[in-house]
């Protein structure tokens, strides 16, 4: 994507629960959808919450997205940390999008977005942070509210379309994203999302102390503003950089005489763990050769050597992935990439004892993380442990409703279980909550309608049916 930064708005401040259908009963405050109504300035924050989620879908939908629980809580861990620092709630999500353009985006109610290649390009986590720090701090101030008088009349859906229409038509074929836009108001993306000078200076200051506080080096915000000032030199039919975020020179030596002033913070000279974590998103989002990780795995690079495994996993060839994966196992005996990228050459020769011991103790050490309790579940599920596989996604999915990983493997392991009177219910009721958050909302409510008939009879399952139906149905109607 060209456009860097598009945004106007992050985190609603609260976060309400979705109704729950097919997990045991947790006790949640039951809301009506709200009337969206014209005016950014006056939709609270409950408003923004579904616009948020309605974005998070569409671009689930329309754009190539990293499907990886790994990748995406390494990100959701920094952005926590800087989030912890303000006033702000909790995220309705992060999303990576596969692309290799420097990217980042928000939208008013809890959705940041990130694209490869802004990780890819960066020299350490600190300038992803810095990044993100910005973004939050004109969140936290509410730049978007401030220009309310500006959006008098258009609704905060006719923003939202123009966002995801903008980052859909910054990809290849601009088609579709340049029909989005036309279609909610584009003539109006030069005013109305662009931040006064004044703002991106308030969002640097604030976001810079951000970040600080969170232990980030306050210099890789100024290191990354000169990043971006090259990599956005090339004017295109949509809205650059400047138009959005507008960058000069001024800004740039502002930010590093502020960081100049701030206590130093050490930063390392080699950070393998960010080497790790960059190669391995370079594979992931299909942007690493064999020929360029080779290259680096032959100076014994480790980072290179395992993401080396993962490429190898990911074309089927589970000789080569096990050799440069027994490469790195002493050296990075700790790292959790490595039972996790075990477990799955074990699982792509249906190797399933293998498997099991590979992830199992590992995730009993570690069960609150994500990555590993849901590849645990993947080889329970494959070996018929249906209740006990249940079980390690249910807990999360209690967190975090939108999670599409989640909602798959609980569709998977539903397909198997063939021993509930509730099976077709339950396949249906997870399907449709992953088609859902995936974006396929008319696809999501034919599969509860679905549900609904074979429910019938039951009268609780079948009242709870109905009330998430509703719930879909009424979201629906909020159209970008």
């Amino acid at each position: 994507m060209r456009s860097l930064l598009l945004a106007c708005g992050l985190f609603a401040t609260t976060q309400l629960s979705h109704t729950q259908v097919f997990l045991p009963t947790v006790t949640a405050a039951q809301t009506e959808v709200p009337e969206i109504g014209s005016g950014i300035g006056l939709l609270d924050q409950q408003k923004e919450k579904y616009i948020g989620e309605k974005v998070y879908r569409e671009v689930h939908r329309q754009m190539p997205t990293v499907q990886d629980a790994w990748l995406e809580d390494q990100f959701l861990q920094v952005f926590s940390g800087i989030l912890s620092q303000t006033q702000l709630g909790q995220p309705i999500g992060l999303v990576i999008i596969k692309d290799p353009q420097i990217n980042a985006f928000a939208v008013p109610g809890g959705l940041f977005a990130l694209n490869t290649g802004l990780i890819t390009s960066a020299k350490n986590l600190d300038e992803i942070a810095g990044v993100m720090a910005h973004e939050i701090a004109h969140v936290a101030q509410r730049h978007y509210s401030r220009s309310q008088e500006a959006f008098k009349g258009q609704g905060l859906l006719a923003l939202a379309g123009i966002l995801v229409g903008a980052a859909i038509a910054s990809q290849a074929d601009g088609n579709a994203g340049a029909a989005v836009m036309m279609g909610t108001q584009a003539a109006l993306m030069d005013k109305q999302l662009s931040y006064s000078r004044n703002q991106e200076r308030e969002a640097d200051r604030i976001g810079m102390q951000f970040m600080y506080a969170a232990g980030y080096n306050p210099q890789s915000m100024a290191d990354y503003f000169e990043t971006m000032h090259r990599a956005t030199s090339r004017v295109s039919f949509l809205p650059d950089f400047w138009f959005t975020h507008p960058l000069t020179t001024e800004r740039m030596s502002e930010a590093r005489l502020r960081a100049n002033q701030l206590p130093k913070v050490r930063s390392k000279i080699y950070d393998l763990d960010f080497e790790i974590l960059k190669l391995y998103t370079l594979v992931v989002s299909n942007q690493a050769t064999e020929i360029q990780l080779q290259s680096l795995a032959n100076q014994k690079n480790t980072a290179a050597q395992l993401a080396l495994s993962k490429f190898y996993l990911e074309q089927g060839d589970y000789t080569q992935a096990q050799a440069n994966l027994d490469l790195v196992k002493v050296k990075l005996k700790n790292h959790v990439l490595v039972p996790l990228i075990q477990t799955d050459i074990y699982l792509g020769q249906n190797k399933l004892s293998q498997a099991f011991n590979s992830i199992n103790s590992v995730q009993k050490t570690m069960p609150e993380n994500r990555a590993l309790s849901y590849k645990l579940a993947e080889v329970l599920i494959r070996q018929g442990q249906i209740m006990e596989a249940q079980t390690l996604v249910q807990r999360f999915i209690h967190k975090n409703q939108r999670d599409i990983q989640g909602w798959q493997l609980l569709q998977q392991a539903a397909n198997l279980d063939k021993s509930s009177s509730l099976q077709a219910i339950n396949v249906l009721g997870y399907r449709a909550e992953a088609e859902y958050w995936s974006g396929y909302e008319e696809n999501a409510i034919k599969s509860m309608l679905h549900a609904q008939r074979l429910a019938k009879g039951n009268i609780a399952m079948s009242a709870k049916i109905e009330s998430r139906l509703k719930q879909m149905q009424d979201e629906r109607r909020m159209r970008l």
